[in-house]
């Protein structure tokens, strides 16, 4: 019961506001029924394959949540299932998005994935580039954006992580002026969530710290 346990201890520690995504990538689908059991529904997957084979298997009303960089050639393996994107990181891989769900009918919900952190490993759009982003996106009636994703440097440096949540933050307040749709700005991950809460993320993705370390 060690998840359900490191389930109710993060509740307990986080306003009840913020949306709690269990990323269960590599995790067991007897992992993920004990986060379920306890009454979680929200879980991230990184990879499509894995994303597709848990959604088949398990309870019907899980939300799965892609947070993991995507391929546009994989969209369509994940359009009739996804309850949200969190990495839309390109024009080409949202209109990819928009045309699969057109085939199925309906409205797939994602999140621009923005850049904010000093790796360059890390994926995202550039912030001057997010506008553009949403002016073209209007065009399309089979995705919605939602807000803003954002990884943070993989740093102790408290003022550096508080420097880049503040710029996503910044940003999403502007765009929240004129897209009023948007209310989701999901930053923070096991190493950093509590200090991405103190600056406005409503949405926190959270894998070792519930479910204990990834098998590689």
């Amino acid at each position: 019961m060690k998840i359900t346990y490191n389930l109710h201890q993060i509740k307990i520690n986080i306003p009840s506001k913020v949306t709690i995504v269990a990323v269960s990538k590599t995790k067991t689908r007897e992992d993920i029924l004990e986060a379920y059991h306890a009454g979680h529904r929200d879980f991230g997957e990184n990879r499509v394959q894995e994303l597709v084979s848990k959604q088949s298997e398990l309870p019907k009303d899980i939300n799965w949540h892609m947070v993991g960089h995507l391929q546009s050639n994989k969209v369509k393996y994940i359009a009739p299932i996804v309850s949200l994107i969190h990495s839309i990181d390109s024009l080409k891989l949202l209109k990819e998005v928009n045309r699969q769900a057109m085939k199925c009918k309906r409205i797939i919900p994602v999140l621009i994935q923005v850049k904010i952190a000093q790796e360059v490993s890390k994926f995202g759009l550039e912030i001057e580039k997010i506008d553009e982003l949403i002016t073209l996106s209007k065009q399309f009636r089979g995705t919605e954006i939602k807000g803003l994703m954002g990884m943070a440097s993989f740093t102790s440096n408290r003022k550096q992580l508080i420097s880049e949540f503040k710029s996503l933050k910044t940003l999403f307040d502007k765009l929240k002026t004129t897209n009023t749709q948007m209310d989701i700005l999901s930053m923070g991950m096991t190493q950093d969530y509590l200090l991405a809460i103190t600056q406005g993320s409503t949405m926190v993705r959270i894998g070792r710290k519930i479910f204990g370390e990834r098998i590689k």
